[in-house]
């Protein structure tokens, strides 16, 4: 007959072989982030009495999960429910009723026709650098794919999909259910040879810490270099990026007193010197930090995707997965330092 205590036993054994969600819980203060969750959440006072909402920061770690692992709603709900770790990391017993598919889905729909992410991104940034972990002294851009599930359109719906246009055939009333699984915001895009379709998520990281400080989204087909002086700041001293930010108009427009060591590009007729050969090679050493991070994002984080349909939502879904490498490169950071 089992007790209280084989289940007690059990999670200790958990924590003894290590538990990463048990380490990243212990150092993580999810409370400073409910402030930004109920501004932004309103929910309807419900005095016909029923089961009262979820707790809204349970939610959000639910959502932070399912980023880590890159996990659906489904599955989600099937891990939650299956797993001692994944109980523990969001304060739940055996038990406690867990939020189902659906309810997950709405708590980030809800969240992403609001700047929650983006607020709490920029609130756990403040908390980093007040820890002196953000140090500015040097800055490094780049950006990388994220797919989304792929569109299965004919040659003209396409065409006008590229010219802004939504085609006349799945705006018709009984196509209802078709228009809401079209992604018309997602772009393809190729390099090296691979196709992506969806959209990009374009980084500025700090080059001692590889800690990602600010980002920026947008479709696939956007060239890298469109949003990288947006990103920028005049706390920004140094930029490392590649040859594709290589032009005389970001240069232009760098932050006065900012360092430009971008690496340079050579053209047909006009190929790089040895000299400039040789400074990229040693700009590049830098440069190569921030590859780590989409490294780390497709290996432990489990890939760089998306299962939503939309800009504002893909938005929300990719200022979540910077948020959360950032929680995990905390994580390594503290654990480093102790």
């Amino acid at each position: 007959m089992r007790s209280f205590f084989d289940e007690e036993n059990r999670m200790t054994k958990i924590s003894k072989i290590g538990d990463p969600l048990e380490a990243l819980n212990a150092i993580i203060k999810w409370e400073m982030f409910r402030d930004i969750l109920k501004k932004n959440i309103v929910r309807k006072e419900n005095n016909k009495g029923g089961r009262p909402p979820f707790d809204m920061v349970m939610m959000f770690k639910i959502l932070v999960l399912e980023r880590l692992y890159n996990l659906s709603d489904d599955q989600a709900e099937f891990q939650i429910n299956d797993r001692r770790s994944f109980m523990r990391f969001l304060g739940l017993e055996s038990y406690d009723t867990v939020p189902d598919a659906k309810t997950i889905w709405k708590f980030r729909d809800d969240l992403s026709k609001t700047d929650a992410i983006e607020e709490c991104f920029h609130l756990f940034n403040e908390m980093l650098a007040e820890e002196g972990l953000i140090t500015h002294s040097g800055t490094i851009i780049d950006a990388t794919f994220v797919d989304a599930p792929r569109q299965r359109n004919t040659r003209e719906e396409n065409k006008k999909i590229k010219n802004g246009e939504v085609p006349e055939d799945w705006e018709k009333p009984e196509n209802a259910a078709k228009r809401a699984q079209k992604d018309t915001d997602a772009r393809w895009a190729k390099k090296n040879g691979e196709t992506h379709f969806g959209y990009k998520d374009h980084v500025k990281c700090d080059a001692d810490s590889k800690l990602i400080t600010s980002y920026g989204a947008s479709a696939a087909s956007l060239h890298d270099s469109q949003i990288c002086t947006e990103l920028l700041d005049d706390d920004d001293e140094v930029i490392y990026a590649d040859s594709a930010y290589s032009s005389a108009e970001i240069a232009e427009n760098l932050p006065e007193n900012c360092k430009n060591e971008i690496c340079e590009k050579g053209y047909r007729g006009n190929p790089l010197t040895e000299e400039q050969k040789k400074e990229n090679n040693r700009k590049s050493k830098v440069r190569c930090r921030i590859e780590h991070i989409f490294g780390f994002m497709t290996n432990s984080m489990k890939g760089i995707t998306l299962r939503c349909i939309g800009f504002k939502r893909a938005w929300t879904q990719i200022g979540l997965l910077n948020l959360v490498y950032n929680m995990c490169r905390y994580k390594i950071l503290k654990q480093a330092c102790a």
